[in-house]
């Protein structure tokens, strides 16, 4: 028996020598739950500590943006020999509830939060000689930002048995705001059937369009901050009507350049026969006319075959076109 309790008054002895040269533990307390406050309000970010004040106690807030590693912190404030030193980027809106943070109390106020607030805030106490424990709490605050106005946009075939796909999104909000579509006016949504919804990503797909799914959309982005809205018109166009459109188009412009041709021909022939007709002058010579003398000798061969004879012309009567002629030497 004695030999079982030996090494367990020995442990504990030890432990108490340990904590009598040491000193007693740092002791942090931070909340377990994340905290979010909404953006431009004032954020009080709790922790407190156990511990016996000397004047070695220092205190360090730091900074962690989302996804990094705590060693790639940036200071906040310091608290040491007694002052205060805020530092960063946050300098001008950072303070203590409790300064001196002396009474166990090192809450960290920040006022006017940003979305650029939200990360890892750390709480670190440090009290020589209690360095057997890290004094370190960790909080976890996001910046509650309502979202900014969605832009619409559409994609896809937008004509009857096509799909179109709408597309709604907020470049901020947080948290991640989500998506609801709706049609506005006194038409029905489309059919659970014909239509796909993702909340996350803001995207509607509409399949097997009709005439019937013309209309106005709009989309909704709703987070616990708030919500905003865009809306687009959707119209659904039916080739086949294009189709005969284009058709009914060259038939009246057939019928018309038809009609131009017929107008200008009809006009032609009216201005032709209104031409006066062309005549020949006495000093104009004819391919059918005979020679003067071959004219006479023809009508005394007529005469002569009905029964009458005429004494032919003599040479000295007989006159001729060449006669005529002023002869010149």
């Amino acid at each position: 028996m004695a030999r079982v309790l030996r090494p367990l008054l020995c442990g504990a002895l030890l432990v108490l020598i340990c904590m009598t040269v040491l000193g007693p533990a740092v002791e942090v307390h931070v909340p377990a739950e994340p905290l979010s406050t909404p953006v431009g309000k004032t954020a009080e970010l709790t922790c407190s500590y156990s511990t016996s004040v000397t004047d070695t106690f220092a205190l360090e807030w730091s900074f962690v943006q989302p996804g990094k590693p705590i060693s790639a912190s940036h200071p906040i404030l310091y608290f040491t020999s007694g002052h205060l030193y805020p530092t960063g980027s946050k300098a001008k809106r950072a303070s203590l509830l409790q300064n001196p943070p002396t009474g166990g109390v090192a809450t960290l106020k920040l006022t006017d939060v940003r979305p650029s607030d939200t990360g890892t805030y750390l709480c670190h106490v440090n009290n020589p000689p209690d360095f057997y424990t890290n004094g370190l709490g960790l909080i976890n605050l996001t910046v509650l930002v309502p979202p900014s106005s969605p832009l619409c946009s559409q994609t896809g075939q937008i004509s009857v048995g096509g799909s179109a796909a709408l597309r709604c999104s907020s470049s901020e909000g947080a948290p991640r705001p989500v998506y609801n579509w709706a049609r506005l006016g006194s038409s029905p949504t489309p059919s659970p059937g014909g239509m796909v919804q993702d909340e996350v990503s803001g995207q509607l797909i509409l399949t097997n369009l009709s005439l019937a799914s013309s209309g106005t959309y709009r989309c909704m982005a709703t987070n616990q901050l708030g919500s905003a809205s865009c809306e687009l018109t959707l119209s659904v166009t039916d080739p086949s009507k294009g189709r005969v459109a284009g058709a009914m188009i060259g038939v009246l412009l057939g019928v018309l350049f038809l009609s131009i041709a017929t107008f200008c021909l009809i006009r032609f022939q009216k201005e032709r026969r209104k031409r006066p007709k062309e005549t020949y002058g006495g000093s104009d010579l004819r391919e059918d006319a005979l020679a003067p003398g071959i004219a006479e000798q023809t009508s005394v061969r007529a005469d002569s075959s009905n029964g009458l004879l005429e004494r032919p012309p003599s040479v000295s009567t007989v006159t001729t076109t060449k006669s005529k002629l002023p002869m010149v030497v």
